[in-house]
């Protein structure tokens, strides 16, 4: 059976992406911690990051480094955190996070009603700050 992210990935529920590659995904969470909390996600369903193929890992990591380049250049965070944690959804994604503090990292302050406009409103500012970054030769 189809994960959720799975069936973000192929369309069948709706996302904020921000990036897709041959690889990964990222998209904006619906419950974020801060504004512009992001999920990095292989394409390929793998329940434990520890189970994934050495190179996708680092191409997952080297995506999840330039999202947060631009999470940062779009929020002007104090830092932007990075974290696998693996339980919500069986499959990895890596959760990047504007931070001013450690407990923003906490899963108790994720907002479950972050308003439409303001999960577009992040999702914009973290494409125009890719865009500033990726060279036009990229894939999408």
């Amino acid at each position: 059976m189809a994960t959720l992210f799975t069936k973000i990935i192929n369309g069948e529920i709706p996302g904020r992406f921000v990036w897709r590659d041959e690889q990964v995904v990222a998209f904006l969470t619906i419950a974020p911690l801060a504004p512009g909390h992001v999920l990095v996600v292989p394409i390929e369903e793998t329940d434990h990051w520890i189970d994934l193929d050495a190179d996708l890992l680092a191409h997952l990591m080297q995506v999840s480094q330039t999202i947060g380049v631009a999470v940062d250049q779009a929020f002007s965070p104090e830092k932007v955190g990075m974290m696998i944690a693996g339980l919500e959804v069986p499959h990895v994604h890596v959760h990047v996070v504007p931070m001013d503090t450690v407990r923003d990292l906490d899963f108790a302050n994720a907002d479950p009603d972050a308003s439409a406009d303001a999960l577009d409103d992040a999702a914009e500012r973290i494409r125009a700050a890719l865009e500033v970054l990726r060279p036009v030769s990229e894939p999408d």
